[in-house]
């Protein structure tokens, strides 16, 4: 459960454009969030993976302690999509 990306690489990443994923349940998501994320939960991501857009998107994923973000990175990952970073737990933002 080692994040991917850095603080700063995470922020520039979203800055020039990679969706930023909360993937933790609606209900944590609703009590506080990223700004600018969107919360597709880990156990929806294989359903709704669309959202994401085309699989050479960049991606940063982070939940609350990493765990959820490392197994929605590797869903992702065997799904074909290329740029798929996890910032681990959302203080790391």
């Amino acid at each position: 459960m080692v994040p991917t990306v850095t603080r700063e690489e995470a922020h520039a990443l979203v800055q020039r454009g990679a969706k930023l994923v909360d993937v933790r349940s609606a209900a944590e998501y609703d009590e506080k969030h990223i700004d600018g994320a969107i919360n597709i939960p880990v156990d929806e991501l294989a359903s709704r993976a669309g959202e994401l857009g085309s699989k050479d998107q960049p991606v940063v994923l982070y939940c609350k302690s990493g765990r959820r973000a490392d197994r929605a990175a590797e869903s992702l990952r065997g799904a074909g999509y290329t740029k798929v970073e996890t910032l681990g737990g959302m203080e790391n933002w």
